[in-house]
């Protein structure tokens, strides 16, 4: 298995698949960027962090550690956008979030570049997902996989206002039993925080090409506002202040709703077993 891969097996019929929180930037890329702190200013910070406790839950958990500024995981392969007609960021990204520009000019990747990434990373990581979902429809009849992501509360070029706290997304309902979604939505409900359910955020690609509910496959995509569960600065974001530090007493609150999730997850998945 590459190094950059992260591949924790549990036995429960649920995996946590965290494609957005790696860190690490491929050495022959830094010359051609603006800056290595642009290029994981839109990583999804500490995430893998927030859900320790899913492998004690019995949970498999895959994780790459390289920045989606390489290659975004949770994109269409084939370069088409997931929210038409809506400002978003490509497969291999040219731009952060704000729009800021992530290569020094005439430096971003070609078509030929774009596809060794795709090999070189993406299909390393779907192959690894892929194998994790096969083995535990087989071993339990159906599977739940939880996409966990975070990012920035307040970024005007993707959405207005305030972002809520937690942003569930089935791709319209597509991807997952409304069962699911309901329990996860009840857990949301229940902590008073803010949330939504396929809003801005519907899921990625990991949402919407395995969540296939009448094979058993079921896909459900959890977006936290960082505020949520970081101290998130009302200021624009900058190379001073971004990303604040991983607290865990900070943090403990989400923790303990988001332990919730997860036993929602199990617990709808337990009824659907052979």
């Amino acid at each position: 298995m590459a190094p950059w891969l992260e591949v924790h097996r549990g036995q429960a019929p649920l995996i946590v698949a965290f494609p957005h929180t790696g860190t690490e930037i491929p050495q022959e890329l830094e010359p051609r960027l603006v800056s290595p702190w642009l290029a994981r200013k839109d990583a999804d910070w500490w995430v893998h962090l927030l859900y320790d406790f899913a492998p004690g839950m019995g949970a498999t958990t895959v994780r790459t550690t390289i920045s989606r500024t390489a290659i975004d995981v949770n994109r269409d392969p084939s370069g088409l956008s997931l929210y038409p007609g809506q400002p978003t960021t490509e497969l291999c990204p040219t731009t952060t979030f704000d729009g800021e520009a992530l290569y020094l000019p005439d430096l971003s990747p070609d078509l030929t570049e774009i596809r060794r990434r795709r090999i070189s990373y993406f299909d390393p990581y779907h192959a690894a997902l892929g194998s994790e979902v096969e083995r535990l429809r087989q071993r339990h009849g159906a599977v739940v996989i939880y996409d966990a992501h975070s990012i920035r509360s307040w970024i005007p070029r993707l959405f207005e206002g305030q972002l809520p706290q937690f942003n569930i997304g089935t791709h319209d309902g597509a991807s997952c039993d409304g069962a699911l979604s309901g329990a996860v939505v009840g857990v949301c409900t229940n902590s008073a925080a803010s949330h939504a359910l396929n809003g801005r955020f519907k899921g990625g690609w990991t949402t919407r090409h395995y969540g296939r509910p009448a094979e058993g496959v079921h896909a459900i995509q959890m977006e936290l506002a960082c505020r949520t569960y970081m101290q998130e600065p009302l200021a624009a974001a900058a190379e001073h202040n971004w990303p604040s530090p991983y607290e865990t007493a900070h943090a403990s609150r989400t923790c303990d709703v988001l332990k919730q999730v997860i036993q929602a997850c199990l617990s709808f998945i337990a009824a659907r077993q052979w």
